[in-house]
């Protein structure tokens, strides 16, 4: 029979600290437990092994923003604009004179013309001086990036808006005249081109692939400074701004000013994410909030230019608005997510397909919709005629619709929003409306509505005035007196009121508990 092999304390922790399982700090914990030495053999190495922290991990290293400088600092190129007149803004009449110096009394045009003075010059419009007969010549700057080495440019449509010449200067302090060849204002983006070849070009990342806390770099021309580079971090993504409900901008705090507008956002190896366009300011210069368009949205619109000279977008025919707390109350959703459709355009995709005021869109193709800015930027990217598969909360319950998208043309999707306090009692004062208001609110056929005479406590509070007009409760349409105080009775912590003020509706939340 064999006799069983006795390690000793000692030669216990030798012999785990050779297998790997211990590390010198192990060895030293084992070594000064202070516990009896059998018990030490038995029960420290096991402690020991679970309870010893993983050696640190080092910190990361910040990103080589030399390197991304030095390797793609020339695919940015810096952009200046002039717009304006430049011949006379008068027209001329048949001897040349302009038709302003022609109203000038003609022994002064005599007197004028023998002292030389050209007829682009007239009297100033107090009669007294002269000043010259040419409208001022607007000038802009901004950036851009080259995408391809045959001299194709991404920039913002804000950048070339309205110019009458685009000039692009490269690092290597070369000049060219560009061509515009499309820009969409929706989404801000512009496509240029410049005669040049074997230029250096930007890689393109994915936004994607980016996340709060990153490191991003700006380059641009920030006040007229060509090539300034800033860095900060990716502060969110998928922020909806007011009027750009198309863009899921990428909120970083890289130092961005007027001058930047265009320039790529780069990710911490060198990759652009996004084209830098807008700013939070008070002052005009920065505040700490910069925004940019995502590459894969950029890209799009390139596309579609470069296939067809224009951009268009899907339409799906809807006002929605913000779901806050008080709404998801009101209409019994789990969570205040979606968006809250307050306004169905009639004749439209939705209106088509059995959309409703107070269905709330929480998917889009299996894409969710946590706030309602979510809605157009998901729509705009589709094309017109396609299919779009809507998830939707309509009474109380989950429901599908499909829906064919028309074309945003120039009418984008509108995001309404209230910020409307919500406390306190109902506080409302109701009638039918008679004949000739009913004709003044315009509501549509078989609708009825009632109308506010006066609005106290949570109402007032809410921002419910007297002149509204109630059309729904809770998502369902207003009848009369006797179902609006049945809807209310039965409703929760709060109510969902549809109102139509001045021929537009929202959806504003009362608290009635």
């Amino acid at each position: 029979m064999n006799t069983p092999f006795v390690m000793t304390p000692r030669k216990l922790v030798v012999a785990l600290l050779a297998a790997g399982v211990l590390g010198g700090a192990g060895v030293v914990a084992v070594e000064h437990a202070g516990a009896p030495a059998q018990a030490q053999a038995l029960q420290a190495p096991v402690a020991v092994a679970t309870q010893t922290p993983a050696p640190p991990s080092a910190p990361p290293a910040l990103p080589n923003f030399r390197a991304i400088t030095a390797q793609y600092g020339p695919t940015v190129v810096n952009i200046s604009t002039v717009s304006g007149e430049r011949k006379s803004a008068a027209s001329d009449d048949d001897d040349g004179e302009s038709g302003a110096q022609a109203q000038i009394d003609p022994r002064l045009r005599d007197f004028l013309r023998q002292f030389g003075f050209p007829p682009g010059m007239l009297m100033g419009p107090n009669g007294h001086g002269l000043m010259p007969r040419q409208a001022p010549l607007m000038r802009g700057l901004g950036s851009g990036f080259i995408i391809s080495p045959d001299g194709l440019i991404l920039t913002n449509a804000h950048v070339v808006h309205g110019a009458d010449e685009v000039t692009v200067k490269l690092t290597d302090r070369r000049e060219f005249k560009a061509k515009v060849l499309g820009q969409d204002d929706k989404t801000d983006i512009a496509v240029i081109k410049i005669d040049a070849h074997n230029l250096p070009t930007a890689p393109l990342g994915s936004s994607r692939d980016i996340a709060p806390g990153d490191w991003v770099l700006a380059i641009g021309a920030p006040f007229g400074f060509e090539n300034s580079v800033t860095a900060g971090v990716v502060s969110a993504k998928g922020r909806s701004l007011p009027d750009e409900g198309m863009v899921p901008f990428i909120q970083t705090d890289a130092p961005v000013n007027p001058g930047n507008s265009g320039g790529p956002l780069f990710d911490a190896s060198g990759q652009v994410v996004g084209i830098n366009s807008q700013i939070y300011t008070r002052t005009g210069g920065y505040q700490g909030l910069s925004f940019a368009i995502p590459i894969e949205l950029a890209l799009h619109v390139k596309d579609q230019i470069a296939a067809h000279g224009k951009v268009e977008h899907a339409k799906l025919g809807v006002a929605v608005q913000e779901v806050n707390q008080a709404f998801a109350d009101s209409f019994k959703l789990p969570k205040p997510e979606g968006a809250l459709v307050s306004t169905v355009e009639k004749g439209g995709p939705a209106d088509q397909a059995g959309l409703k005021p107070g269905d709330v869109i929480t998917q889009v193709d299996g894409q969710p919709i946590i706030t309602s800015g979510d809605l157009p930027v998901i729509i705009g990217m589709d094309k017109p005629g396609d299919t779009a598969r809507l998830t939707l909360w309509r009474n109380g319950q989950p429901d599908n619709v499909s829906v064919k998208l028309g074309n945003a043309a120039d009418k984008p999707t509108q995001v309404a929003s209230s910020d409307s306090a919500d406390k306190g009692s109902l506080g409302l004062m109701l009638r039918p409306l008679n004949p000739q208001e009913r004709a003044q609110a315009k509501l549509e056929d078989g609708q009825n509505g009632l109308l506010v005479e006066r609005a106290s406590g949570p109402a007032a509070i809410a921002g419910i005035q007297p002149g509204d007009v109630i059309v729904a409760v809770d998502g369902q349409p207003v009848r009369d007196l006797d179902q609006v105080r049945s809807l209310i009775a039965k409703a929760g912590k709060s109510v969902a009121l549809l109102i139509q003020r001045e021929g537009e509706r929202i959806f504003v939340p009362v608290n009635v508990g």
